[in-house]
């Protein structure tokens, strides 16, 4: 008599942690999308993606937005 609870707690219990690790929708963005996004948006700054020398498995840290010729602090005095 006895194995009928604890069958009926180990299922709810294994209900419940399967539940906690289905997919919720859309997940976050691959290496590659955010590789992407992130060669795009330095493009737009006029800049090439360079390799940062790092590898954690993070396109901000993995690499680097070069900008050459244009960009500076100074002000012009045309």
């Amino acid at each position: 008599m006895r194995a009928f609870p604890m069958l009926t707690v180990v299922a709810v219990c294994a209900g419940a942690a399967l539940s906690a690790c289905a997919a919720t929708g859309q997940g976050q963005p691959t290496y590659g999308e955010r590789l992407d996004r992130l060669s795009a948006d330095c493009a737009a700054r006029g800049g090439i993606l360079a390799s940062s020398g790092a590898n954690q498995g993070r396109p901000e840290t993995d690499n680097l937005c070069r900008i050459a010729g244009g960009a500076t602090r100074i002000e012009r005095q045309d």
